[in-house]
């Protein structure tokens, strides 16, 4: 009986708590990235900016920061834009924008994906997803945020609904309490 209770408590918990399984990214990591772009764009190869902007991409897109999501997220979708190389204020993108390998892309997809999932635009993380996957059917990552992604529309559309529902039986309520008064 105990072990019943305590499956109920735990899933009532992970259903309201989010229990994905993306990792966080601390502060400390995403400063030590943002050290190794300004260090590579000082006369490192295109490859090696390349590599730091993934990892700084990448650790922005994971911070707990709304503010540092935003950043990662402006930054891929730059990325991802084919006018991206010609703005002088984003010159150390250009980097990542002439990479433009399948694999390549299917990170800066799935990493845009993290990064509007972790936002709560989930309809658009979903989008992304499906984009990335067509490319790497077997991705996965992008399989797991796929499935994250729509237990999380799932479970939002049952909150919604128990919103709704609760706010309905409130109005109904007040109203055979009125009609009950008067009489």
């Amino acid at each position: 009986m105990e072990a019943k209770i305590g499956k109920f408590f735990d899933s009532v918990t992970g259903f309201f708590g989010g229990g994905d399984h993306i990792p966080w990214c601390d502060r400390d990591v995403i400063a030590g990235c943002e050290r190794e772009v300004a260090d590579s764009t000082n006369g490192g190869s295109e490859e090696l900016k390349s590599e730091c902007i993934m990892r700084l991409s990448w650790a922005l897109v994971h911070s707990r920061q709304a503010e540092d999501i935003q950043r990662g997220i402006a930054m891929l979708e730059v990325v991802l834009e084919p006018y991206a190389a010609t703005s002088p204020s984003l010159c150390w993108f250009s980097s990542l924008e002439s990479s433009s390998s399948p694999l390549q892309k299917r990170e800066k997809l799935y990493l845009l994906a993290v990064g509007y999932y972790r936002s709560g635009e989930y309809g658009k993380s979903r989008q992304l997803v499906e984009q990335c996957l067509e490319i790497a059917p077997d991705f996965r990552q992008a399989l797991t945020l796929k499935k994250t992604v729509e237990d999380r529309i799932a479970k939002d559309g049952v909150i919604g609904i128990g919103i709704t529902a609760t706010a309905v039986g409130l109005i109904a309520g007040g109203v055979a309490a009125a009609l009950a008064r008067k009489k």
